[in-house]
C-alpha cells in the first residue's frame, strides 16, 4: 500500500519506523518546517524530518496546509492512504479526501474521551490509571471521526507524560500497521461513529498550569508533577523569587510525618523538614510532599539531598507564587 505520512515530533517516530520497515511504501512525508532552537537559534529539523531524510524519503514542509494546499501533491503521489501522527496542523477537507482511504490518525486516548491537543496530560491531571490509543478516521471536526481500532493502556505509578506518550506511540504504531495490513488484504476499513454525547476535551497545556497550588492535596500535586513533566514542569518559587521545578517527589502522609517529627501545623507551601539522604518535605493541603529531585532556575538537575546539602533551602522557608 502506498502511504503519505504526516507527523512532526518524537511521538510520530515509532509509526514512521514501522512503516519504513514494512512492505508498505511511503511515497511522501509531510512535516512542519525547521524551527530555531538552542542558544544560537539555529533552524533544527523535526524528528520526523531527520528520520525520513536518513531513509531518502521525499519530504515537504508546508508552513500551513490551509494557506499552501498540498492535496494535489498528495493525489499526484498515487498514495492509497494518509497516515497522521501529531502533525500539528488542522487538515482541510480537500486534504482529508485526497487518498482512497482518507486520513488515519493515531490519537493517545480512548476517544471520545480527551479530544484535543493534550490528552495524556489531561488524563494524568485527573489521576487516571488507564488511558488508551485510538486509530481514527480524520474529519474536519477536531478528533470527532469514526473509530477504527482502540487499545487500553495501563498507566503505572511512576509514569509521567513523557513515558505514557512514548508507550502510546509504540502501541499506536503496532495498531496502525495491523489496520493497514487488513485494509490491503480486504480493500476496506471498518469504523464505528463516536458518541458525541460522551466526548470530553483536552485543551493545550498552558505554561502557568505548572505553578503548584500547595493548598491542593498531596495526590493532586503528584498528579500535576507527573502530567506536566517534561513541559512546562511543576514549579514553585522559593521566597517568591527563586524558581524551583520539581522533577521527582513522593507523598509523605500526615501520620508518617508525625512519626518523623515533621512540622504539621503550618501553612501549605512551608518547608517542614530536611531529610538527609533524600531531600526536603513541603506541607500540602492534605499532608506533605518529599521532594527528591529538582531543577533550580538557571541550574542543572539536582538530587534533593544535594540541594539540601548545599543549603539551598531551610526549614520554615516558603514555596509559592512569584513575588
Amino acid at each position: 500500500m502506498k502511504v503519505v505520512f504526516m507527523g512532526t515530533p518524537e511521538f510520530a517516530l515509532p509509526a514512521l519506523q514501522r512503516l519504513i520497515a514494512s512492505p508498505h511504501r511511503i511515497v511522501l512525508v509531510v512535516t512542519q518546517p525547521d524551527r530555531p532552537k538552542g542558544r544560537g537559534l539555529k533552524p533544527v529539523a523535526s524528528p520526523v524530518h531527520q528520520l525520513a531524510a536518513a531513509h531518502g524519503l521525499e519530504i515537504i514542509q508546508p508552513v500551513s496546509v490551509r494557506r499552501e494546499p498540498i492535496d494535489e501533491r498528495v493525489r499526484q503521489s498515487g498514495a492509497d492512504v494518509t497516515v497522521v501522527a501529531a502533525f500539528g496542523q488542522i487538515l482541510p477537507r480537500p486534504l482529508l479526501e485526497a487518498t482512497r482511504f482518507g486520513c488515519l490518525n493515531i490519537h493517545p486516548s480512548l476517544l471520545p474521551e480527551f479530544r484535543g491537543a493534550a490528552p495524556v496530560q489531561r488524563c494524568l491531571l485527573e489521576g487516571r490509571d488507564t488511558t488508551g490509543v485510538t486509530i481514527m478516521q480524520l474529519v474536519e471536526e477536531l478528533d470527532a471521526g469514526p473509530i477504527i481500532a482502540q487499545q487500553r493502556v495501563e498507566i503505572l505509578p511512576d509514569d509521567d507524560a513523557r513515558s505514557v506518550l512514548n508507550n502510546c506511540a509504540v502501541i499506536g504504531a503496532d495498531m496502525l500497521l495491523r489496520v493497514l495490513d487488513e485494509a490491503e488484504r480486504t480493500g476496506i476499513i471498518d469504523s464505528t461513529p463516536q458518541n458525541d454525547e460522551e466526548a470530553t476535551y483536552a485543551p493545550p497545556i498552558r505554561k502557568e498550569e505548572g505553578l503548584i497550588p500547595w493548598r491542593d492535596s498531596t495526590e493532586e500535586i503528584m498528579y500535576r508533577l507527573r502530567a506536566l513533566t517534561p513541559w512546562p514542569g511543576a514549579y514553585s518559587f522559593l521566597g517568591g523569587r527563586k524558581r524551583l521545578t520539581l522533577l521527582q517527589a513522593e507523598p509523605l502522609w500526615s501520620n508518617e510525618a508525625a512519626q518523623l517529627g515533621v512540622m504539621n501545623k503550618v501553612e501549605p507551601g512551608t518547608v517542614t523538614s530536611l531529610k538527609r539522604g533524600f531531600g526536603f518535605t513541603v506541607k500540602t493541603g492534605s499532608g506533605h510532599l518529599l521532594v527528591t529531585a529538582l531543577k533550580p532556575e538557571g541550574k542543572n538537575r539536582m538530587d534533593g539531598q544535594a540541594f539540601v546539602a548545599g543549603r539551598g533551602v531551610s526549614v520554615g522557608d516558603k514555596l509559592g507564587d512569584p513575588a
